[in-house]
């Protein structure tokens, strides 16, 4: 591959033919993937740039404490924004116009990313989550496809409603603050409404919406969809790195460990699994910390094995 094309592309500024061109080279093997993955990671690199002392937060200052530029270029390193078109929009790159002209974020185990797409709108997306989003917005919707964990915080467009897709139901708002959980490939489904008002409902049968109002969660229990108020608001701190468990027993603990750091947990010692526990964590710190932690006051030991990313509990 051509380096000035690929730089092109991963700039943003490639024609749509040269799109097609790369997209087409990255998929041809594993190599060409891993050419383009580090090429992008240097790109990001050398784009990040360093908050100034106006715009510090409280969690920022806790971590200029601990060498805050080591972390950067650790996340910068590790996080890959993969700017590659649909399979639709490759199949039908004739008929389709450019609003259609997705771009996909990914983010890896045990971190965590904030951007902002083209209509001002905030997120915050988790570990181990993918975004997928249009360069510019239709003009009637605004439409993005989650397969993971975000906090939205949506401009307001009375006039385009905002809705996220993921695996089960969408979520339609016009301008609000929620959270939405939905990994593909985890029996856990939910929203949380902080404000503002959302809708959300199946695809199939859109008429039958749901409505919530602030401090609504809603989620999915023996496949049906339950509607609670919000008991632990600490829990959204995760967007400022913060993995925060309130009165959660162990074993609800280690599930939502490995859902964000993407290990394996094998507990042999089941008599610790009703133990309840409160307490936060840096996401950064780690899974090992989380365990050893844990373990203060709860009766195990633990393995880990680096090959198959599993730790065991004894």
């Amino acid at each position: 591959m051509n380096h000035e094309l690929l730089q092109k592309y991963i700039a943003g500024n490639a024609t749509l033919h040269e799109k097609q061109l790369v997209m087409q080279w990255i998929k041809e093997s594993p190599e060409h993937l891993r050419e383009y993955t580090t090429q992008r990671r240097l790109y990001d690199i050398s784009s990040w740039r360093t908050p100034s002392k106006k715009q510090k937060s409280p969690i920022w200052q806790a971590f200029t404490s601990r060498k805050i530029w080591t972390e950067v270029i650790k996340v910068a390193a590790i996080v890959t924004l993969v700017f590659l078109a649909s399979n639709y929009f490759i199949s039908t790159a004739d008929s389709v116009p450019a609003i259609n002209n997705l771009q996909s974020i990914y983010v890896p185990s045990g971190q965590r990313v904030e951007l902002y797409l083209a209509d001002s709108t905030k997120v915050w997306i988790n570990s181990r989550t993918t975004l997928t989003f249009p360069q510019t917005f239709d003009k009637e919707k605004r439409i993005v496809k989650l397969d993971g964990e975000a906090f939205f915080d949506v401009a307001h467009n009375p006039n385009s409603p905002f809705i996220v897709e993921t695996s089960r139901y969408n979520i339609k708002v016009l301008g609000t603050e929620f959270n939405v959980m939905a990994y593909a490939k985890e029996e856990i489904w939910e929203t949380a409404l902080l404000k503002g008002s959302i809708e959300v409902y199946n695809p199939i049968a859109p008429q039958k919406a749901v409505e919530l109002e602030p401090n609504n969660i809603l989620c999915m229990e023996d496949g049906r969809l339950m509607k609670k108020n919000i008991s632990r608001y600490d829990y959204y701190l995760w967007r400022e790195g913060l993995i925060c468990f309130n009165d959660l027993s162990i074993e609800d603990i280690f599930n939502k460990i490995q859902m964000y750091y993407d290990i394996k947990v094998v507990v042999n010692n089941r008599s610790i699994l009703k133990n309840r526990y409160t307490g936060k964590f840096r996401t950064s710190d780690g899974v090992e910390q989380v365990i050893k932690v844990l373990r203060l006051n709860n009766n195990f030991s633990y393995t880990k094995d680096n090959e198959t990313n599993t730790i065991t509990i004894n």
